[in-house]
């Protein structure tokens, strides 16, 4: 089955040109956290940002978001530079950001505001299903495991339907089962929503399983080593493939770690 990206020639919706961000305190040496960075990500496009813990990918993801601001060069979505937060332009972290006094559907049809109350409760149930939590509408937090908190995350954020979902390693804290059954849960939201999903991550088998393309960080301050296109690699990915298996492997070596224990 051929990928989102590939059935048409997509437009470019983020476009980052020399980006970089420095860190300073009186007192203390600057820190320059990302060097130059140039990326395009079409529109549509799951793209996948992998590297060592501590080496920018986080604060890129904040830069494109407007969440941090930029030292040098530029960050545009749709050729405007990017000038702070846009609701057509939402973050899942990996922390469970809902709210704890609140339903699950109170929690996705948060940002619903100004709706009637028909729409609301169309966009709220069509999320809830989407999502898989049918009977859990009136649960609150407490009451989840990890995995459904994260689900509820992601409705939500889809809920406000955004051109962009910034995902910032958001399946890290949760066990390697659930992990698994989430990544394909997302895979499957995207190929039917058709947002742009730019997901950080440190782990190499998630940007095997997700990424249409992995961009590959350097350690700090990060610039984009290469780039792997993993688009000809069909979904759902079969993770004993050979085809698989290669394009774990390629990504291993180029993030400089055996394959081997």
């Amino acid at each position: 089955m051929r990928s989102v990206a590939e059935n048409s020639t997509p437009r470019i919706k983020v476009s980052m040109r020399g980006a970089q961000k420095t860190f300073s305190e009186p007192g203390k040496p600057a820190i320059e956290v990302l060097s130059g960075v140039d990326l395009d990500v079409a529109e549509h496009e799951f793209v996948c940002l992998l590297g060592p813990s501590g080496c920018g990918k986080s604060t890129l993801l904040n830069m494109c978001a407007g969440f941090e601001s930029i030292d040098g060069g530029t960050i545009a979505i749709d050729g405007e530079p990017v000038m702070g937060p846009d609701p057509r332009r939402v973050f899942v972290f990996q922390e469970y950001a809902i709210f704890p006094w609140m339903s699950v559907w109170d929690n996705i049809a948060f940002g619903l505001q100004g709706r009637s109350d028909a729409q609301r409760h169309e966009i709220a149930r069509h999320y809830i299903e989407l999502v898989g939590l049918e009977g859990f509408e009136r649960a609150y937090p407490r009451e989840l495991s990890g995995g459904m908190k994260q689900r509820v995350g992601v409705a939500r954020a889809l809920a406000v339907n955004p051109d962009i979902l910034y995902m910032d390693e958001p399946f890290g804290a949760l066990d390697s089962l659930t992990r698994l059954n989430l990544r394909s849960q997302l895979i499957q939201i995207w190929r039917r929503e058709k947002k742009t999903i730019l997901f950080v991550t440190h782990d190499i088998d998630e940007a095997t399983q997700l990424g249409q393309r992995v961009v590959v960080m350097s350690a700090r301050p990060a610039r984009i080593k290469t780039i792997v296109d993993l688009s000809g690699l069909a979904y759902p990915r079969d993770i004993d493939s050979a085809e698989y298996i290669q394009a774990r492997d390629r990504l291993f070596e180029e993030m400089g770690v055996s394959t081997r224990v």
